[in-house]
């Protein structure tokens, strides 16, 4: 009798060294994103006291932040739907060059005084800031399924250090400005396109090979087994949970963020207290990004998106009952709305990537956050409002009550199914 053989699949050299790429490809966003990160934080931090400045209205306070996250939305559009088409490289340097005109942009406009070239600059800006969150999807692409939790975290976190130097520059960028003769809130909005620029920079020269494009050639070279590129679609319900719980908790985070530097300012607090409050706000958006990474691979999806409403609750809870001259309670405050923030995008994006094919994935991950920005622009720009009207303490229970909706959104997407990638069904609940 002859030896039996056991035939074992060939693999290409393209599937055999696909963790290297992904190495690779994390490396370089992670670099991004450290860029990334201060031309966001700086920009967000002093945003609505530059409006409130040129435009002279506490009410009108929360128009930057609104017309930046309305830029977002177009630019999160713009980003998808290169990117579905050519790539993460060409979509992610795209967006963030524009962002870099946007920064130059509000930075001649405080100088020159001018609110008519203020307003479309800042709208410009929101291509940066739509950037910097659709990176997140880049460090999945090659991602195996049980790791995108992790793979999406270290990409946030690598924010962090751009993301906390952003604010606490405000006050030195600030000064270099005076010094040059320039309004001092000019200075951030000049950090700003100096970080954009430079991320689109580092993105166009070395995210190479494209992790989107490779995830796909390497999905063919598989015959498309359990990748989901052909013979399965998007599980849209899945997708809608994922997508309402990031809505949400970008409604919470961006209405009550927005109007906090406001809120310091009016009673009595420096920019350097203003710098120190949101320094701690963001840095809990991204630095909690490894635990939330790994507990929404191990323990899921679906319940980290529900920390994610009860964490949000507690932030608008804490921001309304803080004494506005205590300062370390709003820091906390700020902390856990950035945490909360942090558990709904970890945990939705990672549920999003699970419920899309790779043949669509990046369009349908750019209209999420399109609904994302637009959500957060409408919660921005009625801040201000909220607040002339009602005061801050309404707006943080609002906040909270954002949060609050997340539960029953969750709740309807337990028994759905999570779509092509079918070995990360049990961990999304």
């Amino acid at each position: 009798m002859g030896e039996q053989r056991v035939e074992v699949p060939e693999i290409s050299p393209l599937q055999a060294d696909r963790a290297g790429m992904q190495r690779r490809a994390l490396v370089v966003v992670v670099c991004s994103q450290v860029l990334g990160g201060a031309g966001l934080s700086a920009g967000v931090t002093v945003g609505a006291l530059l409006a409130k400045d040129m435009l002279g209205s506490t009410a009108l306070a929360g128009l930057p932040a609104a017309l930046f996250t309305g830029g977002s939305a177009a630019a999160a559009l713009m980003v998808g739907r290169v990117s579905n088409r050519h790539g993460r490289r060409p979509g992610l340097a795209l967006g963030y060059l524009v962002g870099a005109l946007g920064g130059a942009g509000v930075a001649l406009a405080a100088i020159l005084g001018s609110v008519w070239v203020l307003l479309p600059s800042l709208t410009v800006y929101g291509s940066g800031v739509a950037t910097n969150l659709q990176a997140r999807y880049a460090g999945a692409d090659l991602a195996a399924p049980h790791q995108r939790g992790r793979a999406v975290s270290i990409v946030l976190v690598a924010t962090t250090a751009g993301a906390v130097a952003g604010p606490s520059l405000v006050g030195v960028t600030g000064d270099l400005a005076v010094a040059a003769g320039a309004p001092a809130l000019s200075g951030p909005f000049v950090l700003a396109a100096l970080a954009y620029g430079s991320a689109g920079v580092v993105l166009l020269t070395l995210l190479r090979p494209d992790p989107l494009l490779m995830a796909r050639s390497l999905a063919l070279s598989a015959d498309a087994s359990a990748t989901g590129v052909a013979g399965q679609g998007n599980s849209q319900r899945v997708v809608g949970v994922a997508a309402t719980a990031m809505v949400l908790s970008q409604v919470a985070m961006v209405a009550v963020m927005t109007m906090t530097p406001v809120h310091l300012i009016a009673h009595g607090h420096g920019l350097d207290a203003v710098g120190a409050v949101i320094a701690v706000h963001i840095a809990s958006m991204y630095l909690p990004s490894p635990l939330t990474g790994w507990l929404a691979d191990a323990v899921g999806r679906l319940p980290v998106l529900v920390g994610s409403g009860v964490v949000l609750v507690a932030a608008g809870l804490v921001a309304a009952l803080a004494d506005p001259d205590a300062v370390l309670l709003l820091a906390l405050a700020l902390g856990l709305l950035g945490l909360g923030w942090n558990l709904g995008l970890v945990g939705g994006t990672a549920l999003l990537t699970d419920a899309t094919s790779l043949a669509d994935r990046a369009r349908t991950q750019g209209g999420v956050d399109l609904s994302i920005a637009l959500a957060g622009a409408t919660a921005s720009i009625a801040s201000g409002g909220v607040v002339a009207a009602a005061g801050y303490p309404v707006l943080a229970l609002l906040g909270g009550a954002a949060g609050l909706l997340v539960l029953p959104a969750v709740l309807a997407g337990v028994r759905a199914p999570v779509g092509p990638d079918s070995d990360s069904a049990a961990r999304a609940t």
